[in-house]
């Protein structure tokens, strides 16, 4: 790969997608694609179904690579791409029926005290936790802390303004701290 020098990379990469260069969009899908993956996983939690997302929001960027205007990162832009395939085939996704029969038990809520201090302990606790967050929230917090977004780039990809995103992390702070606290408490 040859680039201008002064010009991102990423960008470039980015100029030889939009004129139809194929080796442009391999070398941005082996930079950007597991970053793309982890998102779609923690948007889906199913492994194919992220999968089939991620081949989506490719064939997303080969078409719309023109588009891009440099107001956020490439990657943000990439991030954002996926997030919206994922938010429109989960939009259109009806929800799985379940044979009553074949449901699971609920759990024993009688369960020893320790049992449920094991259960809620460290990464699990967290991870439930914000799993338990309004999408809205969810989705700044694993931008943010998984893939290290800055809050300009989380603006772009989710759309909406930096004081938005401020806002919407400082809510999910107090809320996962608020409720980690519950949890360590019961």
């Amino acid at each position: 790969m040859c680039y201008v020098q002064g010009v991102d990379p990423e960008q470039q990469l980015l100029a030889q997608v939009a004129s139809g260069d194929e080796g442009g969009l391999r070398e941005l899908y082996h930079r950007h694609s597991a970053a793309m993956l982890r998102l779609l996983g923690r948007l889906t939690s199913d492994a194919g179904t992220a999968e089939e997302i991620l081949q989506e929001a490719w064939l997303a960027v080969w078409r719309s690579a023109g588009s891009y205007r440099a107001s956020a990162s490439v990657r943000a832009w990439l991030l954002g791409i996926a997030r919206r395939q994922a938010h429109n085939r989960l939009r259109r996704a009806a929800a799985p029926a379940v044979d009553i029969d074949a449901a699971p038990e609920p759990a024993d809520r009688t369960a020893d005290v320790e049992s449920r201090v094991l259960a809620s302990a460290g990464h699990e606790a967290i991870l439930a936790a914000i799993a338990r967050l309004p999408e809205a929230h969810r989705d700044v917090v694993v931008l943010a802390l998984v893939e290290e977004l800055p809050y300009a780039d989380i603006a772009e990809v989710l759309r909406v303004p930096v004081g938005t995103v401020k806002s919407r992390m400082s809510t999910a702070r107090r809320t996962l701290s608020a409720e980690l606290s519950r949890e360590r408490v019961n």
